[in-house]
C-alpha cells in the first residue's frame, strides 16, 4: 500500500471511529478490508480506497469502519470486574438507590453481547434482592452487524466455551443445532443501540455503572480524554466505571479517580 492510500484510510478511520491504525498494521487493513472490497466489486484494497476518496457511498463507508472496529469478546472476560460488580458495586447500589429502586448499567462497545449478557446472568442470580427494582442494561456498539448478533444471542460452541462455566451454559442457554442461544428472559434484560462514542451521548441518559473495557486502547490520548469526558457526563457523582485491566485514566482524564484496591475500577472525581 502506498503512503498516500495509507494516510487516507488511517485518517478516515480515526475521524469516523477514533481508531488509530499504525503503519505496522497494514496487514490488518488488508485482512479486514479486502473482503469488503470484493463484496462491493472492487478487486483490490487500493480500488476500495479510490472509491472511498470519491465520497458519497455511506453504506460502503459504514461497512469499512465496522470491519475495522469489530473486536472479539467473550463471557465473563477477566472475571474480576464481574466479581467486583456482584460483591461490591451491586450491594452499594442497593443501599444508595433504595429510594428510587432503579439501576442502569451501560456496556459501551459491547460487540456481540457477551459482556452485557454476563451482567444479566449476575443480576438474575441476585433476583431476590432486586425484586421490585427496575434494572436496565444497555449495550451499545458502532457496528450494526454485531448488534444484530447480540440481539439474537446465538453463539458457537467455541464462543460459549470462552469464559463461561458449564453450569451457567446449561442453566442459561438452549442448544440450537450446533449453536447455543441465551434464554429469552436474559435477552429481554438487555437493550441494544447503535452508538458512536465520538458522537453526542446525551440521548442515552444517566448510568449508575459503565463498562467501557478494552476500548480506549484503540484511541490516541486526545480521543481517550474526549471519550472519558463524554462518559462522565452520563454518570452521577457516585457512579462506577469499569475499564480494561491494561487501561487507566491516570494522565488522561481528571473526571475519574481509581478506587483503592481495585484494578480497572474508577469512581467520579470530586
Amino acid at each position: 500500500m502506498n503512503p498516500w492510500d495509507f494516510d487516507f484510510i488511517a485518517g478516515l478511520l480515526k475521524q469516523k471511529s477514533g481508531l488509530i491504525v499504525s503503519k505496522d498494521k497494514v496487514y490488518l487493513l488488508e485482512s479486514r478490508l479486502v473482503p469488503v472490497a470484493r463484496k462491493h466489486g472492487h478487486g483490490t484494497l487500493e480500488a476500495l480506497i479510490g472509491k472511498l476518496r470519491t465520497g458519497g457511498d455511506d453504506k460502503l463507508l459504514r461497512e469499512v469502519v465496522e470491519a475495522m472496529t469489530t473486536n472479539e469478546s467473550f463471557f465473563f472476560r477477566d472475571n474480576k470486574p464481574f466479581e467486583v460488580l456482584q460483591k461490591e458495586t451491586l450491594p452499594f447500589l442497593l443501599q444508595s438507590r433504595a429510594a428510587r429502586k432503579q439501576i442502569r448499567i451501560w456496556c459501551a462497545a459491547c460487540s456481540t453481547g457477551q459482556e452485557p449478557y454476563s451482567i444479566a446472568m449476575i443480576l438474575k442470580d441476585e433476583a431476590a434482592k432486586l425484586a421490585g427494582w427496575k434494572i436496565e442494561i444497555v449495550g451499545t456498539d458502532l457496528s450494526t452487524d454485531v448488534l444484530d448478533r447480540a440481539r439474537n444471542g446465538l453463539y458457537s460452541q467455541f464462543e460459549v466455551q470462552r469464559g463461561l462455566p458449564i453450569q451457567l451454559l446449561l442453566k442459561n442457554f438452549a442448544q440450537k443445532n450446533e449453536m447455543w442461544q441465551i434464554n429469552a428472559d436474559l435477552r429481554s434484560m438487555v437493550q441494544y443501540r447503535q452508538i458512536n462514542l465520538l458522537d453526542d451521548l446525551g440521548s442515552l441518559g444517566q448510568f449508575d455503572v459503565v463498562f467501557c473495557r478494552n476500548v480506549l486502547i484503540y484511541f490516541d490520548q486526545q480521543t481517550k480524554t474526549q471519550v472519558l469526558d463524554k462518559i462522565s457526563r452520563q454518570m452521577p457523582q457516585d457512579g462506577v466505571l469499569f475499564l480494561g485491566g491494561a487501561e487507566t485514566v491516570l494522565g488522561i482524564s481528571e473526571r475519574f479517580k481509581p478506587m483503592p484496591g481495585q484494578r480497572g475500577v474508577y469512581a467520579m472525581a470530586a
